[in-house]
């Protein structure tokens, strides 16, 4: 490891920055996993469209249907292919059951990785949550030396108070969340807590402005990277980068005239299959998705149709190598 437990922070806040991106999982016809598939999205992103760092084995990449010896391979891909490339991987090991938290946890540690996240968990029956959560989150710290970022979620039943992320902060190891939570609430943590804990959410929409507004120098993470971006149009990147710089105006420009693109996306994606939908998109990019794994629902070929035709006309500028567009 490149810092000790009670450096984790000072380490977190120069080397978590930039747009990193969640990983779908690419599958085989026959549902394995397509390694070969996986390592060339992560090139193509890493290389192509500017993103800084990797979000492996979360929700968007199915955890929930993998093995443990699955998730351990996708940490070691990310990692060699995030360190090959002068990048950044973190490596989600959320789970219901703690046992697989922490193996996880101390396998990525064991194989050289920099940073985990975990959700926080789903917590039935209860009234209250802040004392079982904090208990949760300070005993995954103590197994392990990573830097550790929190995950709240409305998937969780509940939402993790300002105030609560705040008392998590302090815990040494503890250096960023993804705070997928209304604006009302990040913006006040980020005021609580921001000289203690990197917080980000997965809203590209919001990204600009939490930029402009928070100061926030981190995107953690969903697909946008690299469903809104090609090696010939990399407009996220740009208005990023514009904004870092203070050139707002600007920023702001590029960062609308990805609307057209945003509703594509948003408008073709069914309510039951935003993996599914995500990997199709990939797929007409010349990316690897293929299919999802069961409870995930597969794509009708009406919603196929729909996302293609979206995909055509919704000016995104493709590389001249094309795309896959079967």
């Amino acid at each position: 490891m490149a810092y000790g437990r009670n450096e984790a922070k000072d380490w977190a806040r120069e080397h978590m920055r930039g747009i990193w991106a969640a990983a779908l999982t690419p599958f085989n016809p026959d549902m394995s996993i397509d390694e070969a598939g996986l390592r060339s999205n992560l090139r193509h992103w890493f290389r192509d469209l500017g993103v800084d760092g990797v979000f492996i084995a979360g929700k968007q990449g199915e955890f929930f249907s993998l093995t443990l010896d699955e998730r351990k391979l996708l940490f070691r891909i990310a990692l060699e292919e995030s360190r090959a490339a002068g990048k950044r991987a973190i490596m989600s090991c959320s789970d219901q059951n703690m046992d697989v938290v922490i193996e996880l946890a101390k396998y990525a540690e064991a194989i050289g990785a920099e940073s985990i996240v975990v959700h926080a968990p789903v917590l039935h029956f209860l009234k209250a949550h802040d004392e079982t959560v904090y208990e949760y989150y300070k005993y995954i710290s103590e197994q392990v030396n990573l830097g550790i970022a929190l995950w709240s979620h409305p998937d969780s039943g509940y939402l993790l108070s300002p105030e609560l992320c705040a008392r998590l902060a302090d815990i040494p190891n503890v250096v960023a969340i993804k705070y997928s939570v209304p604006r009302e609430m990040y913006t006040k943590l980020t005021r609580l807590a921001g000289d203690r804990l990197i917080v980000s959410t997965a809203s590209e929409e919001e990204w600009f402005d939490n930029i402009v507004e928070l100061g926030w120098k981190l995107y953690l993470c969903s697909s946008p990277p690299y469903l809104l971006q090609t090696a010939a149009d990399r407009r996220m990147r740009e208005y990023t980068d514009l904004a870092f710089a203070g050139r707002i105006e600007e920023a702001r420009r590029i960062r609308d005239s990805l609307d057209p693109v945003r509703h594509a996306i948003k408008s073709t994606t069914p309510k039951e299959k935003p993996q599914a939908a995500s990997k199709y998109w990939q797929d007409l990019l010349g990316q690897a998705g293929g299919g999802v794994r069961r409870p995930m629902l597969q794509l009708t070929s009406a919603e196929k149709d729909a996302i293609r035709t979206a995909f055509g006309s919704c000016g995104l500028r493709l590389a001249s190598a094309g795309t896959n567009a079967a």
